[in-house]
């Protein structure tokens, strides 16, 4: 469909690519991240199940004869399809009668209880994990660096201009939410706002009809914003609670707290790396803590411009998180994946970007220009380190940094790059 002002994603490549290739594709992720609107863009018609008129009549439709709402031109968009799970079967029983590729496109923005249809469709539905706006889809990265390009090891130097630190702040308040992009930062700020409330008022119950205690939710989302980009573990987040929120949760309850938030992709963890290294070098197996945008914590945490300069610490992992968010939809562009490391003898990596050829690449992430010193050494060490525990080393090594004005090679062989300068 031919939609005015629309932004490209960096998805939008994949998506043509699956749509040559599979009967149908589903894109999933937290909403209000465009899935819906990406998803117009290419399709050549719609259904849209949670549409209002009519008293939710599409939906009333599906449930009655899933068959019903199938037809129209393709790729034909049905969004939101997990509100009638039987039209997942419905369209896996289409795709296996038409040989033609691109048939549908479906969106959702929970997961689904696999009990609640028949087939997995697996071979004729494919799966797309959408993320809210990089810095550079929403314009406020100018791209002239290339992430792919730092991992193959053939990115140039260049000057990339003055970053300015509360410019920084107000990406990281306001977030990814393309709904935000013509907003002013006190508008943008209030959408994350309403996106917790939303969360907390309707979502909890609509996933899986169990009412939750929402007041221990809220809890524990809040213990997870003062927590973010670590890899603190679900006990430590019981004795936060208790001592910051003078309240108490049980570790079960926790537990299927952080379940649900998956299945409504309000949280993306960053797992630990392991598979290629192979030195002897023991490592944590402690996944990252991430909500799927920073500005979500902030949000919860009812921060400000103000409130993060006084707190130096925090501002250094939620800008942690806004990279990392970045690196996840970068990465896959070029079909690498996303992890962290740490061992047991206390060395960390932020991120590790694994290549499609088991090839990996180790990433500092740093908000200060005066940081970027001990990060390279930081990583030049622990590379040594693999290496000489008889483990492979890094194919390349960066510092993306917020407040630096050049991207450059450094002597040791660590590039710095700035994140307003970087994209996939």
């Amino acid at each position: 469909m031919k939609l005015k002002n629309y932004l490209e994603r960096i998805i939008d490549k994949k998506i043509e690519l699956y749509l040559e290739t599979f009967g149908a594709i589903l894109i999933e992720g937290p909403k209000w991240c465009g899935k819906t609107w990406t998803s117009k863009y290419h399709s050549n018609s719609e259904f849209l199940l949670a549409d209002p008129k009519g008293n939710f009549n599409n939906k009333k439709i599906a449930q009655l004869n899933p068959d019903m709402i199938l037809d129209g031109d393709s790729p034909r968009l049905i969004d939101e399809w997990q509100e009638v799970p039987m039209v997942w079967d419905a369209v896996r029983g289409r795709v296996d009668v038409d040989p033609d590729k691109g048939l549908f496109i479906l969106t959702g923005s929970s997961t689904v209880n696999k009990n609640t249809y028949i087939h997995s469709g697996t071979g004729r539905i494919a799966h797309l994990k959408m993320r809210p706006m990089s810095l550079f889809e929403s314009k406020k990265s100018d791209g002239k660096i290339s992430l792919e390009d730092i991992c193959y090891n053939r990115a140039k130097d260049l000057f990339t201009g003055e970053v300015n630190l509360e410019t920084l702040i107000s990406y990281i308040l306001v977030g990814g939410w393309p709904s935000i992009s013509n907003l002013s930062e006190k508008q943008g700020m209030l959408v994350s706002k309403e996106y917790i409330k939303s969360v907390l008022n309707e979502d909890l119950y609509k996933t899986d009809n169990i009412n939750r205690d929402k007041h221990k939710v809220e809890l524990l989302l809040r213990a997870l914003a003062r927590n973010e980009a670590t890899t603190v573990t679900n006990k430590t987040l019981k004795n936060d609670i208790k001592d910051k929120d003078l309240d108490d949760i049980n570790i079960d309850t926790i537990t299927d707290y952080l379940n649900l938030f998956n299945r409504l992709y309000l949280i993306e963890n960053i797992p630990p790396f392991s598979s290629n290294i192979r030195s002897s070098l023991r490592l944590k197996q402690s996944e990252k803590r991430h909500f799927v945008d920073p500005s979500l914590a902030c949000a919860l945490l009812d921060l400000s411009k103000d409130k993060m300069l006084d707190d130096l610490n925090l501002l250094g992992f939620l800008f942690e998180s806004m990279v990392e968010r970045d690196l996840l939809t970068y990465v896959e562009a070029f079909d690498a994946k996303l992890y962290h490391y740490q061992d047991y003898q206390n060395n960390e990596i932020d991120a590790i970007i694994e290549l499609q050829d088991g090839s990996w690449c180790g990433v500092e992430i740093k908000l200060g220009a005066n940081q970027i010193e001990e990060a390279a050494d930081n990583l030049v060490k622990i590379n040594n380190k693999i290496i000489k525990e008889g483990g492979k080393g890094a194919r390349s090594l960066c510092v993306i940094c917020g407040l630096t004005n050049a991207a450059y090679r450094r002597k040791d062989n660590v590039y710095v790059v700035p994140i307003t300068s970087l994209k996939n």
